[in-house]
């Protein structure tokens, strides 16, 4: 089912807004070390916004935004500038088709439009693992859905 693919072609990707549990930084308030490793971890990337919030167990993080190639990137790092979980925007024709089964079956074209697409890596002792795959559609009346799949095709969460 490459019905996803199709609907890559409309696509419509619109800037997912700060949460209310984050914090706006300015590029030139955001710790050294942070952008260093973002820089050198996306070289070709433009750094284009910042955020800080708490996680929660209490601890401060940083989301760092990137632009690529017409693609947006999140990169969550600790202050001392240690990646711990990146957001890649991705085409829908790159998504694993037990994973496009999926949204599709959950979110079918015609009746949501598609938003953004993600491939959410955890990383851990600089080691990026491909965790799931991430949809945020819009249904008929623009309210905003949200699934996560793992890369086997399973739901490993929905949100409305």
């Amino acid at each position: 089912m490459r019905q996803l693919a199709l609907a890559a072609v409309a696509l419509f990707v619109m800037a997912i807004p700060v949460r209310a549990d984050e914090e706006k930084v300015p590029l030139d308030k955001v710790p050294k070390a942070i952008l260093e490793t973002v820089k050198k971890r996306f070289p070709k990337a433009e750094v284009v916004g910042a955020s800080k919030e708490e996680t929660a167990d209490k601890k401060t993080v940083y989301e760092i935004e990137v632009k690529q190639d017409g693609k947006t990137t999140d990169v969550t790092l600790t202050p001392e500038g240690v990646i711990t979980l990146i957001e890649m925007e991705i085409d829908a024709k790159d998504v694993p088709k037990a994973v496009a089964e999926t949204f599709e079956a959950k979110f079918p074209k015609g009746k949501f439009t598609y938003k953004i697409i993600e491939a959410v890596y955890s990383v851990k002792d600089g080691k990026e693992t491909l965790d799931y795959y991430e949809a945020h559609v819009l249904d008929g009346d623009k309210k905003e859905h949200e699934i996560e799949v793992l890369p086997d095709g399973k739901v490993k969460e929905a949100k409305k």
